[in-house]
């Protein structure tokens, strides 16, 4: 297979946009030919002849899809957290394990960019094309980007404040205004690097950390920048009881309703979680008014069902905010990094809050992962397969066991094959997963510079832990060792 095909030829099944409307729609027997990392054409199998010097790729068998578009991840230190973080949880902070573990936790940066490696490799395994990776910058994190293939959107954070932690009932903050402006001057020197990278496959994000950890004049700082350079404006909101409970305690009003006061809420604005509002049952405010007034802002919201329903926690529902005009894009947050996954939950998720089918079917969660990812990153050039659009196209195999019968190829993949199923992907027209496995990246080595970071990381959480505690009484493993 070239590493830059010409055309893929004879795709079985194609999920490409109808004409100028924005919807997904099926087409069989196609043919999809590319040139300079876009979609030129796509027509009948067989309909414009090969020439002698065309590179292709065989598509019999194969359902194309849109790559997918992950807009909230923390690749670079949530797979540090796989065996820990699964059954984690603080009853008295309402089930979050949030605030514990990372007044207690941190992965130095070896283990950062193992974790990065091995999340960008499974990103691809499960076909996302474009994420927003959302962290602390470390060494070589970049270029880690760039060796994948993919395209991202580099969020570096900054903040005012650390969670800790007095007791288990007692969330503290420790604030440092200075510390948080000097992390913002940094996070502007990255975002700059991330623009004028040679890929020409990074971009950047304004991310003040969380809405609890950061001051009203360095938030204000951060929107300033983001008006100034029209880059993308995202914050953690609405993502613990901690922090809404914390937010009234402070301000007499939800973090929504803070944001919104406070000009942070604009058309360009990704709302990360937004899963706590006003009107939510472990909320249950006095006030209705969250969800209208993210809709009035335009401000779109990071779906990432998976963390909190591990809590116990769930968006009460994904319907309602797109019934009321909200624009929801999908994440992954934490490992697993498999945006198929967060499609079906969310799909289930929003049943089980609705007690409606029809909350989200199969054709929402994809048009989340796809033009709603798009429209939150100010894309237009991603998200479908359409003459003019990237060549970000992924190839999922229908002739996997799981993908049978191909009554509906788009249901089999988010119900049942998932990344199992996927076969190649390709960013800006080149293939960077062949047969399943990245092209570009190592995660066999990654693997190892991981599980010795996580042993450090467990090992020294005794002296970071407001209680002086190894990482396996925090988060012990889930049978005894006999």
């Amino acid at each position: 297979m070239d590493s830059r095909p010409d055309s893929i030829r004879n795709v079985s099944w194609a999920v490409v946009r109808d004409g100028a409307e924005k919807r997904h729609v099926y087409r069989r027997e196609v043919d999809l030919h590319l040139k300079d990392g876009s979609i030129v054409e796509i027509t009948p199998a067989g309909a414009k002849p090969s020439g002698p010097a065309e590179t292709v790729i065989d598509g019999r068998g194969m359902l194309a899809l849109p790559g997918l578009i992950n807009i909230h991840s923390h690749p670079s230190t949530e797979p540090g957290y796989r065996g820990v973080r699964e059954d984690h949880g603080v009853p008295e902070q309402q089930m979050t394990g949030l605030m514990e573990r990372l007044q207690a936790f941190r992965l130095g940066d070896d283990g950062r960019q193992g974790a990065a490696t091995m999340a960008y490799s499974e990103m691809l395994r499960a076909g996302t094309t474009t994420a927003c990776d959302v962290t602390v910058p470390f060494e070589g994190w970049l270029e880690t980007m760039a060796q994948s293939g993919m395209r991202f959107h580099a969020a570096p954070t900054f903040a005012s404040a650390r969670w800790g932690m007095a007791a288990p009932q007692t969330v503290t903050w420790k604030w440092d205004e200075a510390a948080g402006f000097a992390q913002f001057e940094k996070a502007k020197r990255v975002m700059d690097e991330a623009e004028a990278h040679n890929s020409g496959r990074l971009s950047a994000v304004v991310f003040p950390a969380q809405i609890d950890t950061v001051t009203p004049e360095l938030f204000a700082a951060g929107r300033k920048h983001a008006d100034e350079t029209g880059r993308r404006f995202s914050t953690h909101v609405g993502q613990s009881v901690v922090e809404v409970r914390e937010m009234i305690r402070r301000h007499n009003m939800t973090p929504i309703q803070w944001a919104a006061q406070n000009g942070l809420m604009k058309s360009d604005t990704i709302m990360a979680h937004c899963i706590l509002l006003d009107d939510h049952p472990q909320i249950a405010w006095h006030t209705r008014k969250d969800l209208d007034l993210i809709a009035e802002a335009g401000a779109s919201v990071a779906h990432c069902p998976q963390p909190f329903a591990r809590y116990g926690l769930a968006m009460d529902h994904v319907g309602r905010y797109r019934a009321r005009g909200v624009n929801v894009g999908l994440g992954t947050d934490c490992a697993p990094h498999n945006l198929i996954e967060e499609m079906r939950l969310a799909i289930v998720a929003g049943r089980l809050m609705s007690e409606d089918i029809r909350s989200l079917d199969t054709a929402g969660a994809f048009e989340a992962a796809t033009f709603g990812g798009a429209a939150a990153l100010g894309r237009d050039d991603i998200g479908a397969l359409a003459p003019g659009m990237s060549a970000d196209i992924v190839l999922v195999d229908l002739n996997h066991p799981l993908m049978q019968p191909a009554r509906d190829p788009l249901r089999s993949f988010v119900f049942h094959a998932a990344d199992r199923a996927v076969q190649t992907v390709i960013v800006d027209g080149e293939v960077v997963l062949k047969d399943g496995d990245p092209v570009h990246l190592d995660p066999k080595a990654a693997m190892e510079r991981l599980a010795e970071a996580q042993a450090r990381m467990l090992r020294d959480s005794v002296k970071l832990d407001y209680a002086n505690r190894p990482g396996d009484q925090i988060s012990p493993l889930s049978l005894p060792i006999a």
